[in-house]
């Protein structure tokens, strides 16, 4: 348990961010499961405006710090490997 006035506004405080960054990694949960789920119907048009709206929201979450620089670019390049195929 914390004592100090500082160590509970620090509990507090990432509490609030693990909130915070927990959305963020949802949103861009769902922005990957669009793409995937136009991949697995087919439908290269909707898989590549999919595309479009997920890469932003992927580098938003690289510069917001809630996912790491190589993770993104990795999801996204297969991503891109995938669309590219269909």
């Amino acid at each position: 348990m914390a004592n100090t006035p500082q160590a509970k506004k620090r509990i507090r405080r990432n509490n609030r961010r693990a909130e915070i960054n927990g959305a963020r990694m949802s949103r861009i949960r769902g922005f990957v499961k669009k793409v995937e789920t136009a991949c697995e119907a087919g439908d290269k048009e909707a898989a590549q405006t999919a595309l479009k709206n997920a890469q932003p929201e992927m580098a938003r979450g690289v510069a917001r710090g809630v996912m790491h620089k190589n993770t993104a670019s990795r999801k996204l390049s297969r991503l891109t490997k995938r669309v590219a195929a269909l």
